[in-house]
């Protein structure tokens, strides 16, 4: 007996840990961590292998049952209090005021994660679940997070963090003028999801007609409107917004009509100016604008010309004195009055044909077909040989016709060109029968001739022969072809 009394206290006194007495002079912190490495070291303790052991603690308790799990927690759990109180005035009633926490360990968490040895916790475990959980005040999120859903933002903020994907509430939006500003930052954002999603808190709480009425101005969300409630379904309100744009486009053109009883030439630039203001749709828009400019330019234009014209100073108003005003003529007359009197004139002048084109934005095939009609009309063949006229970026020039030189060809003989210069141009209409048939037409027998001969065609060449007249020089060139042929087969 004395025997086994002897080994239990030798066993104790070789262990490598100390134990835990209150005599200990050491600070709490030590004693906080010497448990600590205590209680995690157990396992090196007790072999893993041997499960019918029994693992005690200090105070003699097995490790990992229910009662010494609870005194452990309530020891750490004071260990804090205490040392969070060192810090206090005596008298002080703060830790007093402290509610008593209830126990919130149950036997699902005492052993969880266990496996086959049961898992111990540790003591800085212990603290962070109790002392902070417990007793440490709860902070209040940063604003920011809460600003989400708050009414300060503005109707530019707002379409800027819907079209980063975050939630903004729209209801704050309550005025029209509110509304509306909404929606124009809506549209100024080119995001078509948001301009959607801005048009149905629209669509919810305005009525139609004030909502179609202020659509009617703004055509891009209008355009949206109609694409949604063709996706939805929405066949009575899509008719209704139909109906009510049809009627408002009707009292518009019926405003715009009213110019055309306006006789004072600046009065009814006035009043189209007026009109450039109407909720038309943006084609329509840009028509209104460019009459508007158009007439404009013809008043500039006239007063000059008119006192040209009377002054005698300029040889072309001399030679063709204008048959009528300029004024309220439509953009082609206008071209066809400028490359006729103004054609050598310099870009930056108002008169100028190639500032016309360029303001009105005149497709190349309108503006050639005109300036070939003017000048044709004059006898300015230099002038339509520049026009055709074309250089590469190798200095190399050709003539090149947007119209296609079959249509110059007609311009040219309705306005009595000669036949040189008729020649000329049908030697370059590419497709062979319809070369053939103006030469043919025009009396173009070179090019007959010539086509004749690049195809080696004698037998039209012969029937050809006897088109022209006897002894002329065509006749001559096609003998000649014809005997060369003759020669080449033999």
């Amino acid at each position: 007996m004395s025997r086994a009394r002897a080994d239990e206290e030798e066993y104790w006194h070789s262990s490598k840990f100390r134990a835990f007495t209150f005599d200990d002079e050491d600070d709490e912190l030590s004693q906080l961590k010497e448990s600590k490495r205590a209680v995690n070291s157990l396992r090196d303790i007790v072999d893993d292998d041997d499960d019918d052991l029994e693992k005690v603690s200090w105070s003699g308790e097995p490790v990992g049952s229910i009662s010494w799990s609870i005194k452990e927690t309530a020891s750490s759990s004071t260990s804090s209090l205490e040392s969070r109180d060192s810090g206090l005035p005596k008298g002080s009633s703060s830790y007093t005021a402290l509610p008593k926490q209830a126990s919130s360990y149950s036997l699902s968490s005492l052993f969880k994660g266990r496996n086959k040895l049961p898992s111990f916790q540790s003591l800085s475990d212990a603290l962070s679940d109790t002392g902070v959980k417990n007793y440490a005040p709860e902070l209040r999120r940063p604003r920011a997070e809460y600003k989400d859903y708050s009414s300060d933002w503005s109707p530019k903020d707002t379409v800027r963090r819907m079209q980063r994907g975050k939630v903004c509430s729209l209801e704050r939006f309550r005025s029209l003028q509110d509304k509306l500003v909404l929606l124009d930052e809506a549209v100024a954002g080119n995001d078509g999801n948001v301009i959607t999603a801005v048009l149905i808190f629209l669509k919810r709480t305005l009525r139609k007609e004030i909502l179609f009425r202020e659509l009617e101005v703004r055509q891009v969300a209008l355009c949206h409107l109609i694409h949604f409630l063709k996706e939805t379904g929405e066949q009575k309100l899509l008719l209704d917004l139909f109906s009510l744009c049809m009627s408002f486009l009707s009292l518009q053109l019926s405003q715009y009509r009213e110019h055309l009883n306006i006789q004072d030439v600046e009065k009814r630039k006035e009043f189209l100016k007026g009109c450039i203001g109407l909720p038309f749709s943006a084609e329509d828009a840009s028509h209104i604008q460019d009459h508007y400019t158009l007439l404009e330019r013809q008043i500039i234009i006239e007063a000059s010309d008119r006192q040209l014209e009377r002054a005698g100073q300029s040889e072309i108003f001399r030679k063709y004195p204008r048959k009528a005003s300029i004024l309220n003529m439509p953009l082609v007359t206008t071209l066809f009055y400028s490359c006729f009197y103004h054609y050598t004139e310099a870009e930056g002048t108002f008169s100028s044909p190639t500032n016309l084109k360029k303001t009105f934005k005149i497709p190349d095939k309108q503006y050639v077909l005109t300036a070939l009609a003017a000048r044709a009309k004059l006898r300015a063949w230099n002038d339509i040989d520049a026009l055709f006229t074309t250089k590469n970026w190798l200095g190399y020039t050709k003539k090149k016709a947007p119209i296609g030189f079959h249509r110059v060809v007609e311009i040219l003989q309705r306005n009595n060109a000669p036949v040189q210069v008729l020649q000329e141009y049908v030697r370059l209409v590419e497709d062979v029968e319809t070369r053939l048939n103006l030469a043919t037409k025009y009396k173009c027998h070179d090019v007959v001739i010539d086509t004749y001969r690049d195809l080696k065609d004698r037998i039209q060449l012969a029937a050809y022969r006897c088109k022209v007249e006897r002894g002329s020089a065509e006749e001559e060139k096609i003998d000649s072809i014809l005997n060369n042929m003759v020669r080449n087969t033999a």
